[in-house]
């Protein structure tokens, strides 16, 4: 018996050397993930890219199965979706998954990105792994935007409307543009195919810039909160040390989700859309899911289209800006008080956004959606370049 066993290892042995020397999956898993270096102090904070990527996956395959069964025309669009929920077998579980999904997906989003702000993950040598984060939060977004248009009820009607509109604004190419995206003067069957493929097509666009992304992390190496890049001594193989954080954030997600879609549906659905399109009639609150309300504020904060698109568009670019923005060589926000207080006002004029946005900017709401899209800008473009050249002023003399 003995003998049989050796002899069963060693074959065993023999064909992972024979299929690694070939196709080297075993040693790039073994070298990429299970040895791989990470900081000792990594939070739980470090866990969201796992949540983001198990979340993914449960998009595209939930998504998959709804597109098989849907219908991108106007006569057609609502009625599919009600017989998804209705007629496919667990289709409305699939629904309510991908719905409470995106939701999620976006949340947990933000949050990895306020911890690349806060620790500085942004700087030398991971501007890149920065970038290409950024480049998965617009694609993202335009995703759920298409997405939240395809089901063709009255939100996602008006939705389509009000970005029309807002492209229309932009000077001289604006009437084009709003002609393209709405393929008409108004939304239509043409809208909702653009927006179809653009919807199905970016899902796995958002797959590869992943996969470059993660392999950006894996050359430049894990950040660290304290700010400081780890040593062999202070680093830990991901596994199982990290492996396990990772699948306790993905368990923590997965309850959460699952109590979103059977508890509280209300956080991720709008009773408005239940019904199906009706462009004779304009609902008296037109409002972007949850996720979009801050950009949806600073859109209503100028008091004119164009000033108001630029203000949104430009609250994006201006994180793509933010490694050259903010040069100092001290990383973490632990070791920056006027940067930590700044991030603290940042949040709080990004929930306040959010907030003004879902009120209209009406009354007193207005004058804070000015006020958070103001200091929203002069965080980025005067707070970080000010500390930047004073701590590098510091370490200067210091040296």
């Amino acid at each position: 018996m003995t003998g049989s066993s050796s002899s069963d290892r060693e074959n065993d042995g023999s064909k992972q050397d024979w299929l690694d020397s070939r196709l080297p999956v075993r040693r790039f898993l073994t070298t990429q993930f299970r040895s791989f270096p990470m900081p000792r102090s990594a939070s739980m904070l470090w866990t969201v890219g796992a949540m983001l990527s198990a979340v993914l996956v449960l998009m595209l395959l939930s998504g998959l199965v709804l597109a098989m069964n849907y219908t991108p025309t106007v006569a057609g669009a609502f009625a599919s979706i009600e017989a998804i929920e209705r007629r496919v077998p667990s289709g409305w579980l699939l629904r309510s998954m991908h719905m409470a999904g995106a939701s999620l997906f976006l949340g947990a989003l933000y949050l990895h990105l306020f911890r690349g702000l806060y620790y500085g993950s942004y700087k030398k040598p991971r501007e890149l792994v920065w970038l290409l984060g950024l480049l998965l939060l617009v694609m993202t977004m335009i995703t759920a935007f298409a997405g939240y248009v395809l089901p063709w009820g009255q939100m996602s009607y008006w939705g389509a409307d009000i970005a029309g509109k807002a492209l229309a604004s932009i000077p001289v190419i604006g009437p084009f543009t709003e002609r393209v995206f709405l393929d008409g003067s108004q939304p239509g069957d043409g809208t909702l195919h653009h927006l179809f493929v653009l919807h199905f097509t970016l899902a796995f666009a958002i797959v590869a810039v992943v996969g470059l992304h993660v392999a950006g992390v894996h050359v430049a190496g894990s950040g660290n909160p304290s700010g400081v890049e780890p040593d062999r001594k202070g680093s830990l193989p991901f596994s199982p040390y990290f492996a396990i954080k990772d699948a306790f954030g993905v368990a923590v997600f997965a309850i959460v989700l699952t109590a979103v879609m059977f508890l509280f549906p209300d956080l991720v659905t709008e009773s408005a859309n239940y019904r199906p399109a009706n462009p004779l009639h304009t609902p008296t609150n037109i409002e972007p899911e949850w996720y979009f309300l801050p950009f949806f504020g600073m859109l209503q904060a100028i008091p004119f289209k164009f000033g108001g698109l630029v203000a949104s568009v430009g609250a994006v670019v201006v994180l793509f800006l933010v490694p050259w923005l903010d040069t100092s060589p001290v990383r973490s926000a632990r070791q920056r008080p006027l940067i930590r207080l700044s991030m603290i006002l940042l949040v709080a004029a990004f929930v306040a956004l959010g907030l003004a946005g879902q009120h209209h900017m009406e009354g007193g709401w207005l004058i804070i959606g000015r006020c958070a899209t103001v200091f929203y800008f002069f965080h980025f473009l005067v707070v970080l370049p000010f500390v930047s050249r004073r701590e590098r002023a510091v370490v200067g003399d210091a040296s």
